[in-house]
């Protein structure tokens, strides 16, 4: 038995859908000098590095990378971040991931940052399904996606050609 995919989002959506979630970010930390982009290990550090891109060229703000570190099955062990308390102490932060499932992982993550004191946090997702199990939400999301709870999204960010698809 071969394993379908439905694609829904092919490659030319996905860079649109990049490029609007960094305007947005631009748009809620004009002020600012410094955004922090944690992007969760895998996917989300790969569309934070490309959303840092994106924010380098529309934007004077200067879009600083940190490595989120998270054991999504046991989320209680502890948090790994590549920056310092105090490289992200009183700065804007966007903790980001590819897909909001039930929201665990982000969940987590924002518990992990909200320990020092920021000026602003707000979380990005390239897809946001509707099945969560925590109270999260994604301030900027390129689609949102009612599935099944049997439905698995993956996102393809590695290829050439990147896809989002429903497995």
């Amino acid at each position: 038995m071969s394993i379908t995919k439905n694609i829904i989002l092919d490659h030319q959506e996905i860079q649109h859908k990049i490029k609007r979630i960094a305007y947005q970010i631009y748009e809620c930390n004009i002020d600012e000098n410094e955004i922090i982009l944690a992007g969760i290990e895998a996917n989300g550090f790969i569309l934070a590095k490309k959303l840092k891109k994106v924010l380098e060229n529309i934007s004077d703000v200067n879009p600083v990378l940190c490595k989120v570190t998270i054991d999504k099955k046991n989320p209680l062990d502890s948090i790994k971040t590549s920056l310092t308390t105090s490289e992200y102490s009183n700065k804007s932060i966007v903790l980001i991931d590819d897909v909001l499932n039930s929201g665990g992982t982000l969940i987590y993550g924002v518990k992990h940052f909200l320990d020092v004191p920021l000026k602003q946090f707000k979380t990005a997702v390239l897809v946001n399904r509707n099945h969560k199990k925590y109270p999260v939400k994604a301030d900027f999301k390129g689609i949102s996606l009612s599935t099944s709870l049997h439905e698995h999204v993956v996102v393809d960010l590695t290829s050439k050609v990147y896809q989002a698809f429903l497995k």
